[in-house]
């Protein structure tokens, strides 16, 4: 939403139909620019053909978001082979994916913005969500290695980590009174993050500001991170 009030045309993608498709209409009744395509984004030959599809509609893609991801919680002697596999598959598989396959014609314009949604779980680790920490923890050394490499051709690859926020991953945690106290407590900001509050991180990001920044994950958690 705030790239589109920024002027950008928006493409979402997801794997359920109905969801997606209440979200394009949701941006277009605000007046942006809005398309979706279902795609799954852990497999290769869909991330290509979609991408292809996309840029023959629209034209070249200037910056992609990467932010598909699940959690699944499970104390780590209980996880087995196929939670530690699809968490991993959503998380950094498909950025992976789609960062290859757009970067492919940035490289070509010299050109282009990457943002991956990384986590607070870049840096640290917590309970019952180990195959989620060691994806996070992966997508931001993703990001740095991306940026390395693509930086000669005028790319800037970059992550957002977001602290604690209400969304629909972490409704159940934030109507846990125990766990939400302890949020409160534990973050400066004394609560919990509003979506709107990562707008502007993205925008920055996005745009010609954050020419000369590459590599970095830019955390906007409340001060989470520096009170630890």
């Amino acid at each position: 939403r705030g790239l589109g009030h920024a002027g950008a045309k928006i493409v979402l993608n997801g794997r359920n139909p109905e969801t997606m498709n209440k979200a394009v209409e949701n941006l277009r009744e605000e007046g942006i620019y809005s398309m979706g395509y279902c795609f799954d984004v852990t497999k290769k030959d869909e991330v290509r053909v979609a991408i292809e599809e996309i840029e023959g509609e629209l034209g070249k893609i200037d910056i992609l978001i990467n932010n598909a991801g699940i959690q699944k919680r499970a104390p780590f002697i209980d996880i087995d082979e196929v939670q530690w596999q699809e968490v991993l598959n959503i998380n950094l598989k498909g950025a992976f994916l789609t960062s290859q396959q757009v970067a492919r014609g940035m490289t070509v314009r010299k050109s282009g913005k990457i943002i991956n949604i990384c986590s607070l779980m870049s840096e640290v680790g917590r309970a019952t969500i180990v195959p989620y920490t060691v994806a996070k923890g992966g997508l931001k050394m993703l990001t740095r290695a991306m940026a390395v490499e693509l930086g000669k051709y005028n790319i800037q690859v970059n992550g957002i980590g977001p602290g604690y926020f209400v969304t629909e991953m972490t409704k159940n945690l934030k109507e846990d009174p125990r766990f939400d106290e302890w949020i409160k407590q534990r973050t400066p900001a004394g609560r919990w993050g509003d979506p709107e509050e990562l707008v502007g991180t993205a925008i920055f990001l996005a745009s010609s500001a954050s020419d000369f920044i590459n590599g970095q994950i830019i955390y906007v958690d409340g001060g989470v991170l520096a009170s630890l």
